[in-house]
Parts: structure tokens; sequence; C-alpha cells
């Protein structure tokens, strides 16, 4: 176990210890590490393990915290988790930016050796595990957490549907090969209070937070929460694959019976009927159902235009 913060910066209690003692037992030669500031906790770890790996490091210069600090665990590929307080330069899906400011989200990455028979549905395994366990606090309240394909966690209104929603957060999922494993770094990012105004003209009323949900929500509070969830998660689709979050994924699926909008030509309006059994989003159109599996694909609700 590992806490890493310039020692000018306030930092959060983060329980980093206890987590540690609940999650190697699950982790063999686990390390739990706490930074300060991070560029991408995603680009730290897949930096780390390309160093520890025999090809030659790529943008060495892209992924160090502030005090240009790597940690104990530099050039190793064993299972690591990953928290910045404030992450400067983080990647979502497709590009897109995830900045994170100290106790105003939270940011974490795990990597681990993985190999499940067929890697397909991860994102959504990883959805649902968040969003259960985030869900078990704020049950019978006025908003309901759901998973929106192919990684993204949503709040809803019951009433509102997905016209109403808005996200909370994010799973950004990154391999690499590492020698003879291949390292999955899992990316989290889910937003603690509301973001500070003002918001560019396409998110606002499009971005929850935890808050909303439960009132005293803080980013150390909820790691600790979704920490176990999510490891045992991937064990278990390590072991059964996507097949084994099938129905509860069913249960969180924002999308099914949705129209939705995608990126994909074949189906470029359609009506969202759930996923298969690999996970992919079948869309049903005027031509027939078509499965869209590629992640890289964007898919919204036909009613929204920002998501």
């Amino acid at each position: 176990m590992n806490a890493s913060h310039p020692a000018r910066e306030r930092h959060q209690r983060w329980g980093a210890q206890a987590m540690w003692a609940e999650l190697e037992p699950l982790l063999p030669g686990l390390s739990v590490e706490v930074l300060a500031r991070a560029a991408s906790t995603n680009s730290e770890l897949l930096e780390r393990a390309r160093i520890a790996a025999p090809a030659p490091p790529a943008h060495a210069g892209d992924s160090r915290d502030a005090a240009g600090r790597v940690g104990r665990r530099h050039a190793d590929t064993q299972p690591c988790l990953l928290v910045a307080e404030n992450q400067t330069a983080g990647r979502g899906r497709i590009g897109r930016g995830w900045r994170a400011s100290p106790g105003a989200s939270l940011t974490f990455s795990l990597a681990l050796p993985l190999a499940p028979r067929d890697w397909s549905g991860l994102s959504l395994a990883v959805g649902v595990a968040l969003a259960e366990a985030l869900q078990a606090r704020s049950a019978g309240g006025a908003l309901r957490l759901c998973v929106k394909w192919p990684n993204d966690l949503w709040l809803i209104a019951p009433e509102s549907g997905t016209a109403g929603g808005r996200k909370l957060g994010g799973v950004l999922i990154e391999t690499l090969a590492a020698g003879s494993q291949r390292l999955a770094v899992i990316g989290v990012g889910i937003n603690i209070t509301p973001l500070p105004e003002p918001l560019p003209p396409d998110l606002q009323d499009r971005i929850g937070c935890l808050r909303e949900v439960e009132p005293r929500a803080s980013a150390p509070d909820t790691l600790a929460r979704v920490a176990l969830p999510l490891v045992q998660a991937l064990k278990t689709f390590e072991r059964e694959g996507f097949g084994a979050f099938a129905e509860r994924y069913a249960a969180l699926d924002i999308l099914r019976g949705e129209r939705v909008t995608t990126t994909d030509p074949r189906a470029p309006i359609g009506v969202a009927r759930g996923v298969d059994g690999q996970g992919g989003l079948r869309v049903e159109t005027a031509h027939g159902l078509h499965v869209i599996s590629n992640g890289e694909v964007s898919v919204r609700p036909a009613t929204d235009a920002s998501s």
C-alpha cells in the first residue's frame, strides 16, 4: 500500500490501508496509491506497464503528477488501485476529456492482469457493479442509477425516463500486453458534487452528481463503497463472462425500449432492444435488427443531442 501526496497540497482521508486490507486477498500483490494530482490515472498505469514490458516506453512525459512522482510501484505490472484527487487531463471514450478537482469528482483506475475467455461486455459488467453499489445506499429516492451502453452511469427520474436523464459518471477500459499477461486498466470517473458554473451549453442540465441521491457523499466514501464490488465483478467476469451480468444489466439498461440515434451507418436511428449475449447493443430499425458491438460508436437517446 502506498499513498503519495505533495506536502504542500491538502488532501482527503482515503483509508487506503483499510481498503488494501479488504482487497488484497482477492488481488495478491495489490498496491493502493493516492496522488494529489495526475494527468490521467489510466495513462499513468499504462505507462508503468509499458516501462515494465520489453517494448520501449511511449509518451514518457505525459502521465506524471505535479511533482514528477510515479510512486513505489513504478515499472510494475502487479495489481494497482490508483486514485487522483485532482485529474488534469483525464480521458473518456472517443477521446473526450474528463477533468476532476479535489472533492468534486472521484477519479481512479484499477490495473490488474485479466484473462477472460471473451472480453465482450466487460464495460457493461463494470457499469452494473458500480451502479448497484451506488444505488444500494440511495434506494427509495426519487432518482435511479442506470447504465447507458456502453460505459456510462446515468441518473434518471423514473417518471421522465431518458428525456430527463443526466450523466453521473463513465468508465474507460484499456488493455495492454505485458509479457505473457494482458493487463486491464479500468478507469472510473464519478461526479460527486455539481460541476461549477457556467457549463457549456451542451452540458447544461445533462450532468448529474452523486449528492443528488446522497447529500453527504464524498469521494473517499464513494471509493470505499465501490472498490470491493468492482473487484468482485471483475473476478466473476473473468470466470463466467458477460452472461453472469446479463439479467442485472437488463434491469439497469436506460436505453432498452427507447428510440436511439447512432453513428453506425447500418442503424442511424431505431429502437434499442437490449443487448445480446456478448453485450452488443441490439437496435431495431426499419430494415431489421442490427447489433452494434463497437464501443467507439456513439449511441444516444433520440431525444438527447448532447450525450
